[in-house]
């Protein structure tokens, strides 16, 4: 007994050791190319071959000007904003009441409409393009931002309704039925007891879609067509690539780019879905 006791320190001495050794194995993995990436966005091409890993000998800002200049970046960013925000506000407008009334039923009827739901999880996007190109021309909305806006959320509704409605089960009937007797309205039920205390599973229906929509390429692409007052920053990107020979200089440039809004986004919002996974872990 006393040989099993003394040998436990050293048995976690060892497995503390192996996983703090992964765990900075996993953590080089990310780092270095994201350094290489960075460090790239400021070199010539003769540069990043030669000397991969090496600083810049200056740290110029001149790619990221030719990246702007050349794909026209600004104007994709303001039209990624546009089709991004709008689709967020409308997901939030149609998965938030219907996970409240997923989360408030109790018999067959809501079980199948959140199972239609799920369904939505075994269609692949592409499936999908055909029969949206003629909705989009039969609605006489092709080539425009105004379709890609209400097609995003119908792509993300499945998800963030069962995040939502997993959230909302959580909250104790009680508050509700202490609303009501204090005549709360079923909107009012909604917006002062299940909104406030589901704000860490807003932030994680809006951070992962945030970069569900700011990522999105195939649809965008098809459907702005080719105008390039309506394209979004991922179509944008791809027009710095050329085949007489490719700037990789300049195309890091512009992919670090469009990756500062997605860091903004996300440094607002990560403390948030910490707080949602955290409590769906304490509660689970």
């Amino acid at each position: 007994m006393m040989a099993r006791t003394a040998l436990r320190p050293l048995r976690d001495r060892v497995g503390s050791i192996t996983s703090g050794t992964l765990a900075w194995i996993y953590a080089a993995l990310l780092v270095v190319p994201f350094y290489y990436f960075v460090v790239s966005a400021f070199k010539t091409n003769e540069e990043i071959f030669e000397s991969p890993l090496a600083l810049p000998g200056t740290w110029d800002l001149g790619n990221f000007a030719t990246a702007i200049r050349q794909a026209d970046l600004v104007l994709a960013v303001a039209n990624s904003v546009l089709t991004t925000v709008g689709a967020l506000v409308l997901t939030l407008l149609l998965a938030l009441p219907a996970s409240f009334a997923l989360a408030r039923s109790t018999g067959r009827l809501g079980k199948a409409v959140e199972n239609v739901f799920a369904l939505g999880f075994l269609i692949p996007s592409f499936a999908a393009l055909f029969p949206t190109f003629l909705l989009a021309a039969a609605l006489g909305l092709f080539h425009s931002r105004t379709f890609i806006v209400f097609l995003l959320p119908a792509t993300a509704l499945p998800l963030s309704i069962v995040i939502l409605t997993s959230f909302m089960r959580t909250i104790p009937r009680e508050l509700e039925e202490a609303a009501s007797m204090d005549g709360a309205s079923t909107l009012q039920v909604l917006r002062q007891v299940y909104l406030p205390i589901c704000v860490p599973g807003i932030a994680t229906v809006l951070l992962l879609n945030f970069l569900s929509f700011w990522n999105a390429y195939l649809y965008p692409l098809i459907l702005t067509g080719p105008d390039t007052a309506q394209r979004t920053i991922q179509v944008a990107l791809p027009t710095l690539k050329v085949d007489a020979g490719t700037d990789y200089g300049v195309l890091m440039a512009g992919t670090l780019f469009t990756l500062l809004p997605v860091y903004l986004v996300y440094t607002v919002l990560q403390r948030q879905m910490q707080r949602a996974l955290v409590s769906g872990a304490v509660k689970g």
